[in-house]
């Protein structure tokens, strides 16, 4: 069938179908949802707090997202593939915010850019579509910015903020973008975003009035358990699992039972004499068993 073209989204919306991304880091992760039929991933600079260790999504460089995006994209055959464009990467203007997306689409093979801002990123959108980048935008609770915004806050809380996304949302979508992300932003505008534009809306802490939603990887499947945004309901408790499989391997491991001749080689008759000729050793060399690799 083929890798889906970001394109796909507008058809979903004009059909009134909703659908679902998530981001994505990894070969494993990617192959998992690219086999359940999602249409999109997204290498998040999410990366930073899920992956990296860092304390914000600050920190995250061009390279990392690179690397990370390589792959994702060996790890889907159907699903389209976006990248972050991470902080300092593309606030130069649009000679710069070209560069970067070219690095990602042609050392990390992604299918589209993700970069955050409204209006004031407008004219660096138009450019990127211009030469052949398709772009995704995001605005609303745009993590990059979280130390201008102090913290972590819910967006357009008041009816002069929600026009001033509603505004950020045209200007995206006259600039070409082919959808957009809203975070943390009340429902009701979402929704009348939503409503307004014809590029679909991708919420993660904007409730269901948006065409499409997103979710990070690991706040989803409970592998970060001791974070839970509001936004983010739960779908697994993956490190709960995954700490009593390591107990269980250590103490195995402690008591001698793992591992057992199920999971070790032998050699055969041949080789063992050769090994006690070899070593002048006729008796301490057993372990006579099929080769089996």
């Amino acid at each position: 069938m083929g890798r889906r073209s970001v394109h796909s989204l507008k058809a979903m919306k004009q059909r009134g179908e909703r659908f679902a991304l998530v981001t994505c880091y990894d070969y494993p992760s990617a192959s998992l949802i690219d086999g359940v039929g999602i249409p999109g991933v997204l290498i998040g600079d999410s990366l930073g707090t899920t992956v990296l260790g860092y304390d914000s999504t600050v920190p995250v460089t061009l390279d990392e997202i690179v690397h990370h995006t390589r792959p994702v994209v060996r790890g889907t055959e159907r699903a389209f593939v976006v990248a972050d464009l991470p902080f300092g990467s593309y606030q130069g203007g649009p000679a710069d915010a070209i560069r970067s997306a070219t690095r990602l689409m042609q050392e990390g093979g992604a299918t589209a850019v993700k970069l955050e801002g409204g209006t004031h990123v407008a004219a660096t959108v138009e450019q990127m579509v211009q030469v052949g980048i398709p772009v995704m935008g995001h605005i609303g609770l745009t993590p990059q910015s979280v130390n201008q915004l102090g913290g972590h806050k819910i967006q357009g809380k008041t009816g002069a903020a929600a026009v001033k996304l509603l505004n950020d949302a045209m200007a995206l979508e006259a600039a070409g973008s082919f959808s957009i992300v809203l975070e943390g932003i009340p429902s009701p505008v979402a929704k009348l975003i939503s409503e307004r534009i014809d590029i679909p809306t991708i919420g993660i802490g904007a409730g269901p009035g948006c065409d499409g939603q997103i979710q990070v990887w690991h706040d989803m499947l409970g592998l970060l358990p001791d974070f839970l945004p509001r936004h983010t309901k739960r779908y697994a408790e993956l490190a709960g699992s995954a700490r009593g499989a390591l107990a269980n391997y250590q103490r195995e491991v402690i008591d001698g039972s793992f591992p057992t001749p199920d999971h070790a080689f032998e050699l055969d008759e041949e080789a063992v004499e050769e090994l006690r000729h070899l070593t002048g050793d006729a008796a301490g060399v057993t372990g006579v068993g099929p080769f089996d690799w």
